[in-house]
């Protein structure tokens, strides 16, 4: 165990964690070499960071590997992506399963290749009785079409009178997102320096703790992690209460 592991506190840590991976493409640029040979180095980032969420407990891991403004992307670049996609997912499902790690995936799927979108199914369906980590993977993502989609949706069942307009409350609509089967993430890492949340679970983060580091991705591992773990547990989470309410009811962190 590592000094920064032995530092993080057990019955303190994040339910959830989302993280925006960012930084591949500089990364590789850095190294002399095209985009592609940093997003296929992040993969080894994701090995890393699931293998270290599963360690300490953390029961959901949300990871912002596509979204919907990445096909604006040279189309290469996404090409060779959705190449990589699909073989890294061929050699990771066995580890998943090993591991006990159950994959989830949100997103517009209708926008992914029907390859890419077949082999993401049997993976869910070859994993959906494992009961450790969730490993959610954000792909063909925004969240603003998430919430487009929500509205709409929940238009459609007060037009068929399933849902009374006067009853719509922040339960509803939680119902209608694609994480409606996940708590709301309490720390969200965005690596490569940058400060934005980039369209990414823009409701479900009301709550959460942000962290940034400068660190590139294919450079992010569990050391990095646990940094970010540590600085969570850190912070005071006061949910608009005061400091001294939070104190006095210490269930929430």
């Amino acid at each position: 165990m590592s000094f920064l592991e032995q530092q993080i506190n057990k019955n303190r840590l994040p339910k959830h964690i989302a993280i925006i991976m960012d930084g591949n493409g500089r990364w590789a640029e850095g190294q002399g070499h095209d985009r592609l040979y940093g997003h296929f180095h992040g993969v080894e980032s994701v090995r890393n960071i699931v293998e270290g969420c599963a360690e300490l407990g953390i029961q959901y891991l949300t990871l912002y590997a596509f979204s919907t403004e990445n096909w604006d992307r040279p189309e290469s670049e996404v090409t060779g992506l959705m190449s990589l996609l699909v073989d890294t997912i061929h050699k990771e499902v066995p580890v998943l399963n090993k591991n006990n790690i159950r994959l989830h995936v949100i997103g517009n799927r209708a926008m992914l290749p029907p390859q890419v979108d077949k082999v993401l199914q049997e993976a869910l369906e070859m994993t959906h009785t494992n009961t450790g980590l969730n490993l959610i993977m954000a792909l063909s993502y925004s969240s603003r079409w998430e919430l487009i989609t929500a509205v709409k949706n929940i238009a459609l069942d007060v037009k068929s009178g399933k849902i009374n307009p006067a009853e719509i409350n922040q339960n509803t609509l939680q119902q209608y997102l694609t994480t409606s089967n996940f708590p709301d993430p309490e720390l969200m890492i965005r690596t490569s320096g940058e400060h934005r949340i980039s369209n990414f679970l823009l409701y479900q983060l009301a709550y959460a703790e942000l962290y940034f580091t400068n660190t590139l991705w294919p450079e992010f591992r569990k050391n990095h992690l646990y940094e970010a773990i540590i600085d969570y547990q850190n912070r005071e989470r006061r949910f608009g209460k005061t400091g001294k309410q939070v104190k006095e009811s210490p269930e929430k962190h």
